[in-house]
């Protein structure tokens, strides 16, 4: 897809972070954008923010988990531009960090609730809409490099974002023949407002094992601030999309970042190879210590406490292997 003009976009997560940038970006492609968040202080800020550019955007509060509200959500898109949406970002996310052993039922339940749950239930309720009114289209789902390289340390994350990467190159192959494309963004990180994802958990799924309070927050978004900036990954995704690339892996050497990651898999596969790879992480760290000049890139997180489990959970062990 190269003509953005007039298409109708709707973005999860698009009051902030990655979505919001994804909005900027294809508000100014002359796209009529449909913001949907979970957070309505967010829903305003952005609207002020489109209404001064006198941008054609309309917001919706959603809770992406909740299907009900998302079927109520498209029908409000056909009654507001008058269509069902040509394009479809599915966008939000959240995110919580602490050992695999120490995750509960609800921490997968939230994490994969809305990040892969969330995800089906833009898909399963956008998807025949859009082949319905056979105008084409496409759809593009921001995962994450977790989804191909996993991390002990945010399982839930990790597991979701596995699935994402699946989910959409299933559609990938099912759409091509409606003339609707897909594409599977997978960042690293982003400088976004993630770390503050605790504050919209539902409260029947507030049992966690993993330490959350103010200075894991802190330390977070602290960390995320380092990342990319949302209007330059939006850039990006755009240039994806117009190559029609079912992954978009924005790093300077994807392939080798790719190879790297599928090959843990060969090498897992074989008592050799499992030698093979412990070596290759280990030179990996090295290399990665060397790029960053020494620096430690989870510098603080210790006292912090993020990543760590539940204080009450004297049995988890403090070696967070990755992380």
């Amino acid at each position: 897809m190269k003509d953005f003009a007039g298409k109708i976009l709707f973005i999860t997560g698009g009051a902030s972070g990655a979505g919001f940038g994804q909005a900027k970006v294809f508000s100014e492609a002359g796209c009529k954008v449909v913001i949907a968040d979970i957070r309505q202080d967010h829903l305003d800020e952005a609207m002020a923010y489109f209404r001064d550019k006198k941008a054609e955007v309309h917001a919706i509060k959603l809770d992406i988990t909740d299907r009900k509200a998302y079927a109520a959500a498209a029908d409000e898109v056909e009654e507001v531009f008058g269509s069902s949406p040509q394009m479809l970002f599915n966008t939000a996310g959240v995110n919580t960090f602490g050992p695999a052993e120490a995750s509960t039922f609800e921490d997968f339940d939230w994490v994969i609730g809305v990040d892969l749950g969330g995800v089906i239930n833009g898909m399963v309720t956008f998807v025949p809409r859009m082949i319905k009114a056979a105008k084409g289209g496409y759809i593009a789902t921001t995962s994450s490099m977790s989804g191909f390289m996993a991390a002990s340390g945010c399982t839930p994350y990790s597991v979701a974002k596995a699935g994402v990467n699946s989910l959409m190159e299933c559609y990938y192959q099912a759409l091509k023949p409606y003339g609707i494309g897909v594409s599977c963004l997978c960042p690293g990180g982003i400088n976004s407002n993630i770390a503050e994802a605790t504050f919209t958990r539902p409260k029947h799924l507030a049992n966690t094992g993993y330490r959350v309070n103010k200075k894991t927050i802190e330390f977070e978004g602290k960390a995320n601030a380092q990342g990319m900036d949302p209007v330059e990954l939006a850039h990006i995704l755009k240039k994806g999309i117009e190559n029609e690339q079912l992954f978009i892996i924005p790093a300077p050497d994807p392939e080798k970042m790719l190879r790297f990651s599928l090959e843990r898999v060969i090498n897992y596969a074989t008592p050799e190879g499992m030698k093979k790879q412990e070596e290759l992480m280990k030179k990996r760290m090295e290399e990665m210590r060397k790029r960053m000049g020494g620096k430690n890139p989870f510098e603080g997180a210790a006292e912090a406490g993020w990543g760590k489990a539940r204080e009450d959970l004297t049995w988890v062990k403090e070696h967070r292997g990755p992380f």
